[in-house]
């Protein structure tokens, strides 16, 4: 948990139960609203396989969760496996990162930097 840039910051370890499906997307929002966050940064480790298939819906249905309940989402770490393969997730990862709700970065550093331009209107 931090504070970052005025924006409370749930951030989870690399080591953790897998977050599979909307059931655990669920447990870490409520998580999140425990702790007053309103974002969540989680590693892209916590994710299995079938997240980043798109045709699978699993990214959608945790995706949409953590929209309804207003809570951002950035998913930190190497994605390039799966984007190298998948010119869908490409796209996505492309248009997530230019909204204001779900982001695909690198690292934690890169949410920082992220999250300072947004809350300075950048």
């Amino acid at each position: 948990m931090s504070d970052r840039h005025e924006v409370t910051v749930l951030r989870l370890p690399a080591e953790g139960a897998p977050i599979l499906g909307e059931r655990e997307a669920t447990d870490v929002i409520g998580d999140a609203f425990g702790h007053g966050a309103t974002w969540v940064v989680v590693p892209a480790a916590r994710f299995e396989d079938d997240f980043f298939r798109l045709s699978t819906r699993v990214a959608g249905g945790i995706v949409q969760k953590f929209v309804n309940y207003r809570v951002g989402l950035a998913v930190v770490g190497d994605i390039s496996r799966h984007t190298a393969v998948s010119t869908a997730l490409r796209d996505f990862v492309r248009e997530c990162n230019r909204g204001g709700e779900l982001w695909f970065l690198a690292d934690e550093a890169e949410f920082d930097a992220k999250l300072a331009a947004r809350t300075a209107g950048v």
